[in-house]
């Protein structure tokens, strides 16, 4: 592998852009460590799944810069940005990290506000007098 490899990913409002490079497994999110960024263990994991999965946790020096969205969503989204990386450094990996569940793109959003409620299903509070 001669130069870094790049992987997009979004999760709700959150988007992450992944540079992969070999190397003894830093991981730096927009310039701070990752388990700075992140402070809760569940996160960290989140981050460090697809490595993991692939056991190659201590091979690659990964660079995420996070935008949007709150700390669960960019943690997800690093998930994703991190696997389609690690895709293009090898292909072969893709059977694990598909089992894994780490190349699906979370779908879900939040719901629209609907007219005559106070959120989307949120209606006001009944008053029968």
């Amino acid at each position: 592998m001669e130069k870094q490899k790049n992987g997009l990913g979004r999760r709700k409002e959150a988007v992450t852009r992944v540079f992969l490079s070999k190397g003894e497994g830093k991981i730096t999110i927009n310039n701070k460590d990752y388990k700075v960024y992140f402070p809760l263990v569940y996160l960290q994991n989140q981050v460090e799944a697809p490595l993991k999965a692939i056991e190659a946790l201590d091979k690659f020096d990964i660079v995420i810069n996070a935008t949007g969205g709150g700390v669960k969503g960019q943690a997800e989204a690093a998930k994703l940005g991190i696997a389609r990386a690690l895709l293009e450094v090898n292909a072969e990996f893709r059977p694990t990290l598909k089992a894994g569940g780490y190349l699906t793109r979370d779908p879900r959003g939040v719901e629209r506000k609907k007219p005559g409620r106070k959120k989307a299903r949120r209606s006001y509070q009944f008053s029968k007098r």
